[in-house]
């Protein structure tokens, strides 16, 4: 891939960049498989090909540090003296973030938003977050230091919808906090839309600006995609999806014909996203043509998503179902869900990690679980980063 911030020497956040694309999936495919080693029954896991993405254009969210001056402000990320970089023309964002980047600039300009400078700790904006979604349409997030320029913004949204068309949700994220996180507490929606809808995969899911989202949206989908594969070749009638999301894997063996499925996530925004997400793939609204055995998310029905802790929700319950999909944060699932997985009488388990390394240790903790098939999915070309996806089964 051609980089001219990669090039000028003023970005080397993709690491691997210099690397072949296909010696870096072989790199990653080695890395995963050593971090594995001493799992019972590594050696024997039949590996399906790696699922390779586009090496340009494949990021779905941009998290732009802004930068500079109101008159002159920069997108992209801060230097080593905590001054911003411009990175408006990234080459792995998707093109509907790159269009959007000039627009959302002279916005900053017309409306005197003033950028966060972190050496002084003074300025309000500190960070525009950008989602596209499969039609382009935008989800666009201003982080705040404070409150003072929630006006500006609530009175300025026109030209924001002029500037940069293809925008369906516009919040504020109030960080008043001086710190090294993202984003704050507090989320206001300006528009009257608060979710922006995308097809990933075989379903349209329904984020919100705080729910997670996988970063590549074409990946995704056939991660969602080989999960669902795998618990309808086991042939699970019932299945649990834990830290569910917005409900990507839910969805996907809801739609593959699993007749009972639950969806728990921690995040009560992520699941009121999931609920409106299966109500819509019922009705149809969702995947014109397609038909589907979801039912309205309620609580009531044959799908249905639980805002809880997943692995408190998991021990409290009295039955166990056919299958169980785990998606946990880069932690893993800890002792306590592994142990209780392993316990368990679940036929068939599903893992779906962003760290080799934790999926290795609960690996060990999950004796009676034995690994059959996995597959490499590279969310982050010229990356380290190594996603994997693991079919275990039960062996007594």
């Amino acid at each position: 891939m051609e980089c001219a911030y990669w090039d000028a020497g003023v970005c080397r956040s993709c690491t691997w960049l210099e690397i072949p694309y296909a010696d870096q999936v072989t790199d990653k495919q080695a890395s995963v498989e050593h971090a594995l080693a001493e799992v019972p029954g590594a050696a024997d896991i039949t590996w399906l090909p790696a699922r390779t993405s586009a090496e340009t254009g494949f990021r779905t969210r941009a998290k732009m540090v802004v930068g500079g001056t109101t008159q002159d402000p920069t997108l992209g990320i801060l230097d080593t003296d905590r001054h911003g970089v411009d990175l408006r023309d990234c080459p792995v964002m998707d093109p509907a973030l790159r269009a959007a980047m000039p627009g959302l600039a002279h916005f900053i300009r017309r409306t005197g938003l003033v950028p966060y400078d972190v050496p002084r700790r003074s300025g309000e904006l500190k960070y525009v977050l950008v989602t596209s979604a499969d039609d382009g349409t935008l989800m666009v997030r201003f982080v705040l230091r404070s409150r003072r320029q929630l006006a500006s913004l609530r009175r300025n949204l026109g030209l924001l919808l002029e500037l940069v068309p293809s925008t369906r949700v516009v919040t504020a994220n109030i960080h008043p906090v001086h710190e090294a996180i993202i984003e704050g507490p507090e989320e206001i929606v300006l528009t009257g839309s608060a979710t922006l809808p995308m097809r990933v995969g075989d379903v349209v899911l329904d984020p919100g600006p705080r729910s997670f989202s996988q970063t590549n949206t074409e990946v995704a989908g056939d991660l969602y995609r080989q999960a669902a594969r795998w618990v309808d070749e086991g042939g699970a009638r019932s299945l649990w999806d834990l830290y569910c999301g917005v409900g990507g894997f839910a969805l996907h063996a809801a739609r593959a014909g699993v007749a009972e499925v639950t969806g728990v996530e921690v995040s009560g925004q992520a699941i009121a996203s999931a609920r409106k997400a299966a109500d819509d793939l019922l009705s149809g609204t969702a995947a014109p043509g397609s038909t589907s055995s979801v039912h309205p998310a309620t609580g009531s029905g044959a799908a249905r998503f639980v805002a809880a802790d997943a692995t408190e929700w998991a021990l409290g319950q009295e039955s166990v179902p056919d299958a169980v999909v785990v998606n946990p944060p880069r932690r893993g699932i800890g002792p306590d869900l592994a142990r209780w997985l392993d316990d368990s009488r679940v036929g068939l388990v599903v893992y779906s990690s962003c760290n080799p390394q934790s999926l290795a240790r609960d690996l060990l903790a999950m004796p009676h679980l034995r690994p059959q098939e996995a597959r490499l999915f590279d969310m982050f070309p010229h990356t380290a980063h190594a996603e994997v996806a693991i079919r275990l089964t039960r062996r007594d």
